[in-house]
């Protein structure tokens, strides 16, 4: 006998072990939510919110948390970066040159964000420099990034992320950089939208084997609730594509609606998921959303098979604070102040007829 009990001279027979293969993906949500914007008195919340917890710098971590466990709980979750991150010791500034603190970036990871669009029209009001800093500091959270670059190389790479496994490419495009010119020696730092080159970066992103594309689009009308024609024009244009699964837009600082346009999907605006207007300001430029869309796989690829918004709202008083509206209004003592603010995103979000879920819880 053999130590492993068989006889000597013979084998033996092999155990079959059954082979199988993880299941395939049915299904993956993206959340994504309004700009991050910072003006001066949010980073003063972020600031004392520090110091109350016996930290330097800013933490953005308890702005964020009424909205992070639906962040989290996503498969993907994208976020929209206005602006670029200072160094630590600043200045910190707000309009209409903007500069966050680089703790915005870890409330961002901490709120459970993947990924981030950075093209913006304040992309380059720090320069070159703020592009590297920011940049920098979103790969030091492990949030991968789309619209701004650092190098040539970085520039013409495609960001890919996953979702539940599946790749999925992230693209990001601005209107405007509010005149000032692109860093000298540096004109591929930041994406200006060119419809010719979207649809060609997108095709670019299905060939390197993305399944699904995304694209962030920074265009719109400020402080308009109306998609226009260059928005619409351009949304139609895009999703005609095969290589362009949905549209995230920004910029606007007002909820605009939603829309599915050949059985794709478009958000022309966000809003702001955080910001810190002035006392006084209309109160629809503290309403934003987080838009989650539920992709299922079909015959032929991918598409979204649910379309959702989780109303938020901007609190100013006692403390800035992202307030999920859903579950706000759901005691019979709500502030009827976020009522109204749930009730508008609502109208707005279902004015061109798309079938759109609102939460209330």
């Amino acid at each position: 006998m053999t130590a492993c009990g068989v006889p000597a001279g013979r084998f033996a027979a092999p155990v079959p072990v059954a082979v199988t293969s993880p299941p395939a993906v049915k299904s993956f949500t993206v959340v994504a939510a309004g700009d991050l914007l910072v003006h001066e008195g949010l980073t003063a919340q972020a600031a004392a919110d520090a110091r109350a917890a016996g930290r330097a710098g800013h933490d953005f971590g308890q702005v964020l948390a009424g909205i992070a466990p639906v962040i989290r709980a996503a498969d993907l979750a994208v976020c929209h970066l206005e602006q670029p991150l200072a160094k630590p010791e600043g200045p910190f500034t707000g309009y209409p040159i903007f500069s966050a603190p680089p703790g915005l970036a870890a409330g961002a990871a901490e709120a459970g964000f993947d990924a981030c669009s950075t093209a913006s029209n304040h992309s380059l009001d720090t320069g070159a420099d703020g592009i590297d800093r920011t940049l920098a500091a979103l790969d030091r959270q492990g949030i991968s990034h789309a619209g701004t670059a650092r190098t040539a190389e970085e520039a013409q790479r495609i960001p890919m992320t996953s979702a539940q496994g599946v790749p999925v490419a992230h693209l990001s495009y601005t209107f405007s950089f509010n005149g000032i010119p692109l860093p000298e020696g540096r004109p591929w730092a930041a994406n200006p939208i060119d419809p010719g080159r979207i649809l060609a970066d997108a095709r670019r992103a299905k060939a390197a084997g993305a399944e699904v594309v995304l694209v962030s689009m920074h265009w719109g009308t400020e402080y308009q609730s109306e998609a226009d024609p260059g928005q619409t024009g351009l949304a139609a244009t895009l999703l005609a594509s095969p290589d362009v699964d949905l549209i995230i837009g920004h910029h606007v600082h007002v909820v605009q609606p939603m829309a599915r346009i050949g059985g794709k999907w478009v958000a022309y605006g966000l809003s702001n998921l955080t910001a810190r207007f002035p006392d006084g300001s209309p109160e629809q430029t503290q309403d934003a959303l987080a838009a989650r869309f539920t992709f299922s796989r079909t015959g032929t690829g991918w598409a979204v098979t649910r379309a959702e918004a989780i109303p938020t709202f901007m609190e100013y008083y006692p403390a800035a604070r992202v307030v999920n509206l859903g579950e706000a209004i759901a005691g019979p003592a709500a502030p009827a102040q976020y009522r109204r603010a749930h009730a508008r995103i609502a109208r707005v979000l279902t004015s061109l007829g798309a079938p759109v879920e609102i939460r209330t819880a």
